[in-house]
């Protein structure tokens, strides 16, 4: 699997997402309470951006009337028709025996193991064929 550096950590604070395309694929990485998370932004359902949509949290009920929200934040709803999708996993809660987003690990690495070389600098020849009149404002 490629690594592909997609940001220093300041530029992306918790709770914000940053959006980008590698290799041709649409992908969002969410920092959710200083965890890193890669999700592919196209919905399985209708193929809408789906990390475009509103994060929200988990309701969950154990008894009638009594509602508890978990995972706050955590779960990313599809702009377009609400399906819901954990961003840790793509797991679906819609369907979640059918329906998963492709999910992307995350993490941060220290810079100096990002940028190690050895790096070799390319060179190309180049020849001035003619003379230029050049004009100064």
């Amino acid at each position: 699997m490629a690594r592909h550096v997609i940001a220093a950590v300041h530029e992306l604070p918790p709770g914000t997402r940053k959006f980008l395309e590698i290799d041709g694929r649409p992908i969002a990485v969410f920092n959710i309470k200083g965890e890193y998370f890669g999700l592919m932004n196209r919905c399985p359902h209708q193929g809408a951006a789906l990390c475009e949509g509103p994060l929200i949290g988990l309701a969950q009920s154990s008894n009638p009337g009594e509602i508890e929200y978990t995972k706050l934040g955590e779960i990313i709803r599809c702009p377009w028709h609400g399906w819901e999708f954990d961003i840790r996993t793509g797991q679906s809660y819609c369907d979640p025996r059918r329906f998963r987003v492709k999910a992307y690990p995350a993490h941060v690495e220290p810079g100096a193991s990002v940028v190690k070389g050895p790096y070799v600098a390319e060179t190309i020849p180049v020849k001035v064929e003619s003379d230029y009149v050049v004009v100064e404002l």
